[in-house]
């Protein structure tokens, strides 16, 4: 088998294995608030969020595809070595996500994923390599390459926080006089914010996914312009369906009992915040960590109801391992890549 095609093959493979380990360490994201305040069962949960999480990926565009097929740029070297570089980033990123998976830790696989990448071909080729975009930003005010990807993941934490902190005030005001009886509502409209909530994250998450798979098959000559193929869509939708069916049930407990107690009110909110930052940073290419929106929208709830009551040390917690992600992951690329640097000269 030619090795270009080869490459190939084994990247599609892991590509796709990258996308099945994204969805079973997010699905806790999704229904942690959902199962946290009773609104379902896991089992509806999951078949709930598995269906419109399938959809995502397949009517959500390919703006977030397109931003982040953009950040690396290898077009200039040979096809065998810019896959290579590749799929040791991709090794980077998935190796984060199942350490963080294990020890039940909520990080960000958009983090991982732009370390483990950026951290490979800085090492192997260059950082001139890397779109890091700071000369179009602050020359042309055009967000591009790296640094869209960063303010993203930045500033949808902290939109997911105030919104969350907004929604919750807002809710209360208008509940102020209702009884009880009202939780059974608050509970029934979750299957629509789950549902919401699902769809944004298959729209935004799947499509980072697509967007190196479509770079592979670039790269490779296999298609002669960057445009999402459907079989490369379908295919995602499927991988990341099948993770998040899965579960990340370690995560569960962090996101839907650790940071702040969720009852039917908190979880409708936060779903609600979630869906509408991750599908608004969908539609404008933006791609965002689900992880991030999620709990800092429970984070902003918290605080707009009871401050006291947020387990601030375990936010802590959660934000130190954002900021290790990118290093992290980076740092297990860097390896990836020497230890097949040394196989490859072994072979020689």
């Amino acid at each position: 088998m030619d090795m270009v095609l080869f490459l190939a093959v084994v990247a599609v493979v892991i590509v796709l294995f990258f996308d099945y380990t994204n969805g079973f360490h997010d699905a806790a994201n999704i229904v942690a608030t959902v199962i946290a305040s009773r609104a379902m069962t896991p089992a509806q949960a999951v078949i709930v969020v598995g269906f419109f999480e399938f959809l995502g990926p397949l009517l959500g565009g390919t703006a977030v595809a397109d931003t982040i097929g953009g950040f690396v740029d290898l077009s200039s070297l040979p096809p065998v070595k810019a896959m290579t570089v590749l799929l040791c980033g991709l090794i980077g990123a998935i190796t984060w996500n199942l350490v963080t998976w294990w020890r039940g830790i909520p990080s960000s696989s958009s983090h991982a994923l732009v370390g483990g990448l950026a951290g490979a071909v800085v090492v192997a080729v260059g950082s001139d390599h890397v779109v890091w975009g700071f000369h179009e930003l602050f020359v042309r005010g055009h967000l591009t390459g790296v640094t869209k990807v960063l303010l993203a993941l930045v500033l949808s934490p902290l939109i997911g926080f105030w919104v969350g902190y907004g929604l919750h005030r807002l809710a209360g005001v208008l509940l102020r006089g209702a009884s009880p009886s009202v939780n059974r509502y608050i509970r029934w409209s979750q299957f629509l914010t789950a549902a919401g909530l699902a769809f944004s994250h298959g729209a935004n998450d799947a499509q980072k996914s697509m967007g190196i798979l479509t770079l592979v098959l670039l790269l490779g000559g296999f298609i002669y312009r960057f445009e999402v193929p459907f079989w490369v869509m379908l295919a995602c939708s499927c991988a990341i369906t099948l993770g998040i069916l899965s579960g990340g049930w370690r995560i569960v407990r962090t996101l839907g009992f650790a940071i702040y107690k969720v009852r039917p009110l908190h979880a409708l909110d936060s779903q609600l915040t979630s869906a509408s930052v991750i599908f608004g940073a969908s539609l404008l290419g933006a791609p965002v960590s689900t992880t991030h929106v999620v709990a800092t929208s429970i984070m902003g709830i918290g605080a707009s109801e009871r401050p006291k009551a947020v387990r601030w040390a375990k936010a802590q917690d959660i934000v130190v391992t954002w900021l290790i992600t990118i290093p992290g992951a980076a740092l297990v690329a860097i390896g990836s890549y020497f230890a097949v640097h040394m196989l490859t000269l072994a072979a020689g």
